[in-house]
């Protein structure tokens, strides 16, 4: 028997009328593109001809193979806009390549006027971290506990534990792993404002509006020894000796409203010295490693802002005046350094080893300082309540040139900036580097968060979105997010490649005071009393 063959099929209409003939895809024109790199400028390969709807990842297989990269490295592309466009609208001051240059750059609505197919596009190409962190988007867990506002938290360096200081004179320790309270530290008389986990896991310390700084165990919970006293009025900020520099018994740093530092030795839990020399204030101590060139600094470097309007530096070896910094109009409220994020996580990075002992920790938390400072020197952002701030390199690296040789190397020599970074229209709240250092960003009382270039202090984008006053960023560990807490009761994830709000973290019923950013976990807290953990 013959196979009967099944009707033809009946063609589609759409409301009568037959199926419109697919459009010819179109051709795309070749251009020439020229990559440079984003660290120092130089052509990673000659220009060279591609069609020009080549697709982000066909951009990173060339590169890779224009470069002859052993491993494939994961890079961001973008091109610079013409500076005479930009001036006029204040927009965004380059373009993020994301789906292809013919997607973003040539049949864009508001850049395709400044590029024609015959110009030779520059794309510079900055390589991105191998791992990728996901974006959190729901609450996993509301821990109440504190029965007052929240004022600080702070992920350890391995992201296992959580520490948060409040109102009510206690700090409290979480467990991650199943999100509940391990330990309450009860000893302050004052809100606890400040908690800084030494780089290794082993150590908290908290300071509070009782003028004292105390250390804890936080695998058990238990005050080591008594408070630290000195200080005649409440702590501002604390911060502890780089891994790399002292691995067996760092020392922390203690500022104050009574305008001094005081430098302590854990091991004996004696004063080291104080650096008086500041008149108000002093807002906040970051301890550097000041660079890998040398300058004799071999227990790196502190970094003080003050109310005075000044910044001082000063050598930790013995509290030595390096540098005093005046060009600040008013307070001088927030400061970073672009090691701020190895230096916080020392022996630690994204594989989780964990090191085997103080020598190997050592080793691994020179490595990474030095990988992060093979490409620039140690820079230093500071902002301020005169809505400005200013980018400073003092320790020249052998790979940089000197940013002023006519400045003296010691003593009270005025330094310039490198640049000034103006843009917010109310004071500074929090300035953040990211973890490997290319962008920084601001966050002001002006509602919104910049970006700048890290290296270069450029303006790059304002991220718009809260309705109230923003306190305090976090970068996630790939750099390729930052998250904002704000007043007006949201933390939000933002997406560095649109200048968008990547995900909005509603749920906080008031302003949120702390926000902090490690793996895929965010942690944030504020008046309403409570702890929320976001994840992906």
């Amino acid at each position: 028997m013959a196979t009967l063959l099944p009707p033809p099929k009946r063609q589609k209409l759409y409301h009568g009328v037959p199926e419109p003939e697919p459009e010819p895809s179109k051709s795309s024109k070749n251009i020439l593109v020229q990559f440079v790199s984003e660290d120092n400028g130089s052509a990673l390969a000659p220009a060279v001809s591609l069609p020009a709807d080549v697709s982000r990842e066909g951009l990173e297989v060339l590169v890779n193979k224009l470069t002859n990269a052993e491993d494939p490295v994961p890079f961001a592309f973008h091109i610079d806009v013409p500076e005479d466009s930009e001036a006029k609208t204040g927009q965004p001051t380059r373009i993020i390549i994301s789906k292809s240059i013919q997607n973003d750059v040539l049949d864009h609505a508001s850049h395709s006027q400044s590029f024609t197919e015959e110009d030779v596009f520059v794309v510079r190409c900055t390589p991105q971290s191998v791992f990728r962190v996901r974006p959190a988007t729901r609450c996993s867990a509301t821990l109440g506990g504190h029965s007052s506002p929240i004022l600080c938290a702070s992920f350890s360096p391995t992201g296992n534990m959580l520490a948060t200081g409040s109102g009510d004179a206690t700090a409290r320790l979480w467990d991650l792993n199943t999100e509940t309270p391990s330990h309450t530290l009860s000893g302050h008389k004052g809100w606890v404002l400040c908690v800084e986990w030494e780089a290794m896991e082993r150590v908290l310390a908290t300071g509070g509006h009782d003028n004292h700084v105390r250390l804890w165990d936080p695998k058990t919970g238990k005050p080591i020894g008594d408070a630290l006293k000195g200080h005649s009025k409440w702590i501002t900020s604390l911060s502890w000796e780089p891994i790399h520099l002292n691995p067996k018994n760092p020392r922390l740093a203690s500022s104050s409203k009574d305008g001094t530092v005081r430098v302590w030795s854990t091991a004996t839990r004696k004063l080291d010295y104080t650096l008086g020399g500041h008149t108000a204030s002093v807002n906040v101590v970051k301890w550097g490693g000041g660079g890998t060139s040398g300058f004799g600094l071999k227990k790196g470097v502190l970094y003080t802002a003050s109310s005075d309007r000044m910044v001082r530096v000063w050598d930790a070896e013995g509290g030595r005046q390096l540098h005093v910094l005046k060009d600040h109009a008013h307070w001088v409220t927030t400061l970073t350094l672009n090691t701020d994020f190895v230096l916080r996580t020392g022996p630690f990075d994204f594989t989780g080893k964990r090191p085997a002992n103080d020598e190997e920790a050592q080793q691994l938390a020179q490595k990474r300082y030095n990988a992060l400072l093979s490409t620039t020197p140690e820079l230093l952002i500071t902002g301020s309540d005169d809505h400005t701030l200013f980018l400073w390199s003092l320790f020249p690296s052998s790979t940089s040139a000197p940013v002023d040789s006519s400045a003296p190397s010691e003593g009270k020599g005025k330094l310039k900036p490198v640049t000034r970074l103006t843009g917010h229209q109310r004071q500074i709240s929090h300035v953040a580097f990211s973890p490997d250092g290319r962008w920084a960003a601001s966050a002001s009382w002006d509602s919104s968060v910049r970006l700048w270039e890290g290296r270069t202090g450029k303006f790059v984008a304002t991220l718009r979105g809260h309705v109230g006053a923003v306190y305090r960023l976090a970068w996630s560990s790939d750099s390729r997010m930052v998250v904002s807490a704000s007043k007006d009761a949201t933390c939000k994830i933002w997406d560095l490649k649109t200048y968008k709000i990547k995900v909005d973290l509603p749920g906080h019923m008031d302003e949120i005071y702390c926000v902090d950013f490690v793996a895929d976990k965010v942690v944030s807290g504020g008046r309403d009393k409570h702890v929320k953990i976001w994840k992906h």
